[in-house]
């Protein structure tokens, strides 16, 4: 090859670069700007009528109308969630197969001893939606009138109150234990197959305290069956301003809220995970959608990617230490 061949034929490579890098630069822009071309389709691993199945179908009404698409809602209840994550892991990762995610997910992570997938590599964590409260609750004949009171009182009484909950390995029960080793108090957790068992026992006088998702405590509340000692969140209940917190009760440690997010399969295109993220901004932001949440007692908030995949993380580790801590089987 002669040093002017040679030559043109290195022009023609550098051009042929030129124009790869370029398409390199402009592909991921214009996969966000053609996202979606189809509808969308929400994986749901509770059944419908539940507060993460509502929430999904809030903020999917909102979306739906930003996009032009249609959001379906594909509910795919029981074993933990693994079914609903596994078949959102196998789909195209085009942003069209979302995940509901919630803290169960990270229970799930902490309990079972194997999954099909990997929580933290096999998924793209978008944005949360919204977040609601976990509740002490006692009878409204209870001695204890702060939380103070019934730690002092089981300090004093070891083995001798019963805090109720449902399943062992749900969020509710290990936020019970989570009371127990932070509190340092000894107390006899008693599950329940089902919040309508577990209230069914507070109100038959079985149980001293139990801790459940505020929500389903609320009718309980307004009849003056139950009162709430504490909630359990960073920050005290929209619906409950006066109740405080656990940690502004002295149980510093006890911190444990109940979450939903939004994430699609890893490798999703970067720009159609941040389309999508500041598509749920402007759902959140809506009056309508605050409304439909709050009446939910369900707060709107969301999150950028990286805030939510470092939510999902830590509650991995402190569920795991929780459920190794209370020496519960992982299954």
């Amino acid at each position: 090859m002669t040093s002017r061949t040679f030559s043109q034929h290195r022009r023609v490579w550098l051009a042929a670069g030129l124009i790869v890098s370029c398409l390199g630069f402009t592909v991921a822009p214009a996969a966000a700007q053609s996202f979606p071309t189809k509808p969308v389709r929400i994986v749901v691993p509770f059944g419908p009528g539940g507060v993460g199945d509502l929430t999904a179908r809030a903020v999917a009404a909102s979306l739906s109308e930003q996009w032009g698409q249609g959001v379906i809602i594909d509910n795919r209840p029981g074993a933990g969630g693994v079914v609903a994550a596994e078949s959102v892991v196998k789909a195209e990762p085009d942003g069209h197969t979302l995940f509901l995610m919630s803290n169960g997910t990270a229970v799930t992570q902490a309990v079972f001893e194997r999954l099909p997938f990997d929580t933290m590599k096999d998924f793209a964590p978008i944005s949360t939606l919204g977040y609601f409260d976990i509740a002490v609750v006692v009878p409204e004949s209870s001695r204890f009138r702060t939380l103070q009171e019934l730690v002092a009182h089981a300090k004093a009484n070891p083995g001798r109150i019963n805090v109720g909950s449902i399943n062992v390995g749900s969020t509710q029960n290990l936020a019970a234990e989570l009371f127990k080793s932070t509190a340092g108090i000894d107390v006899q957790i008693v599950p329940y197959n089902g919040t309508p068992a577990l209230m069914a026992a507070m109100r038959g006088g079985q149980l001293d305290v139990a801790v459940e998702i505020l929500g389903p405590v609320l009718p309980h509340l307004q009849s003056r069956a139950m009162r709430v000692l504490a909630v359990t969140g960073e920050k005290r209940s929209i619906v409950l301003p006066d109740v405080p917190t656990a940690r502004e009760s002295g149980v510093t440690g006890f911190v444990a809220s109940s979450w939903n997010a939004l994430a699609a399969p890893a490798r999703t295109p970067a720009s159609v995970i941040d389309k999508i993220q500041r598509d749920i901004a402007t759902a959140l932001a809506s009056a309508d959608v605050k409304k439909r949440l709050q009446d939910l007692n369900v707060e709107a908030r969301g999150s950028t990617p990286q805030e939510t995949a470092q939510l999902l993380a830590n509650d991995i580790r402190r569920w795991s230490e929780v459920v190794r801590t209370a020496n519960i089987p992982r299954q």
